[in-house]
């Protein structure tokens, strides 16, 4: 091509040739089947999802309009084998195109399987299935979370057999899909929902058999992300013994059917109850025993010399202290008796010193100039005179 174009060559412009590669592809590519992994799965604030459809060589913007989204009720998470219909469209403003989603299916068995081995293979060597991340199970746990579809026989095989074998246990049921498209998103709310409220003493998340397509959700990779997240025990239980999943690997413990996972939570109360009896027996017999252990122990001592030895001492002190109090009795009351005789002769005495005695007799006695006037030399009869009595004293006057 020469470096100037000729003159009468129509050169489109970028809205001409974008209009061209619009018609020629819109016109060429609709209704069409494509398969891929979902990645960079986002809803918008109107409603919308967009994400990415990708293989190991390509990829491909797609977009579900909330109308479709509304309708279908289809939810996407990172990481899905899926197959999507609709229509390819080129978005002119931007110069680039999109496929518009009308149909979301499960891909089909050989690219699930090869999925299936590739991320088995990847959280293996990420460590996600390492005995180091298993929690413990319960002992006996008061509330069972389960994650499936209240519809499922799975469920009703795990209530009937917790209302068998522990029947005080509360059973709380996370409804989620568990086939199809919507069902990995709807398993991960369930097992975020357990594991951010721990309302709950462990989990199982559980569906019953079917085709690798039927059992696909718990294949998916946000499903096993969610299970090694999950912050209280988790049992996985899907499908019949001969069917594993991702989450089987990941989970802390894996049961190989639903009412497998319902024995393995569990201990059985009839085991229990003839537990319990069986140490009430042994409790009683280890006592019976104990009580007569030492009750003979008791005979054999008191047949003992040692022990006859400390029994004649004890009655002899016994004797002694007898003695002894009532010597110290005797004592006691001789005594007081001498005492009170002491007393009562002091008493006597007293009496006789008594001066006023003589006036409760009836005598009296003079005073003169303060004074006890005993004898008739004591007396001045110039002076003034008090004569007292027993009851009063009166003043005489020369």
């Amino acid at each position: 091509m020469s470096d100037q174009l000729p003159f009468l060559f129509d050169i489109p412009t970028v809205t001409e040739l974008t209009g061209k590669i619009k018609s020629l592809l819109e016109q060429n590519f609709n209704d069409i089947l494509v398969e891929g992994e979902a990645s960079n799965v986002k809803q918008s604030a109107n409603g919308h999802i967009y994400f990415t459809l990708k293989d190991s060589g390509a990829q491909l913007p797609c977009v579900i309009w909330r109308s479709t989204v509304q309708r279908s009720g289809i939810r996407l998470t990172d990481g899905q084998q899926i197959v999507v219909g609709g229509d390819l469209q080129v978005y002119a403003p931007h110069g680039r195109y999109q496929l518009i989603v009308s149909l979301v299916q499960q891909a089909g068995i050989g690219k699930l399987q090869q999925a299936f081995e590739e991320l088995k293979s990847r959280l293996k060597s990420e460590g996600l299935f390492e005995d180091i991340h298993k929690k413990p199970l319960p002992r006996f746990p008061k509330t069972i979370g389960v994650v499936t579809s209240k519809t499922t026989a799975a469920f009703q095989d795990i209530r009937s057999t917790l209302e068998k074998r522990w029947p005080m246990a509360e059973i709380k049921l996370y409804h989620a899909s568990v086939q199809g498209v919507n069902a990995a998103p709807e398993i991960v709310k369930g097992i975020n929902y357990f594991s951010r409220t721990k309302n709950a003493d462990l989990v199982i998340i559980s569906r019953g058999g079917g085709s690798l397509e039927d059992l696909w959700p718990f294949n998916e990779e946000a499903v096993a992300r969610a299970v090694f997240d999950c912050e209280i025990p988790l049992i996985s239980a899907v499908g019949h013994e001969v069917d594993f999943s991702i989450s089987d690997f990941v989970a802390d413990l894996r049961a190989a059917t639903p009412t497998q996972a319902a024995v393995l939570a569990t201990p059985d109360i009839n085991e229990i109850r003839m537990q319990v009896e069986d140490l009430t027996r042994r409790l009683e017999l280890n006592t019976k025993g104990a009580i007569q252990y030492y009750k003979d122990r008791v005979q054999s001592l008191s047949r003992s010399h040692a022990l006859l030895a400390v029994q004649q001492k004890m009655v002899q002190a016994r004797s002694d202290i007898q003695n002894l109090t009532a010597r110290l009795s005797h004592q006691t009351i001789s005594s007081i008796s001498e005492r009170k005789s002491h007393l009562q002769k002091l008493i006597h005495q007293l009496d006789k010193q008594n001066p006023n005695a003589a006036l409760e007799m009836g005598y009296t006695r003079i005073w003169q100039d303060s004074k006890w006037i005993k004898t008739s030399g004591e007396l001045s009869t110039d002076q003034d005179i008090t004569i007292e009595w027993k009851d009063k004293r009166l003043n005489f006057s020369n």
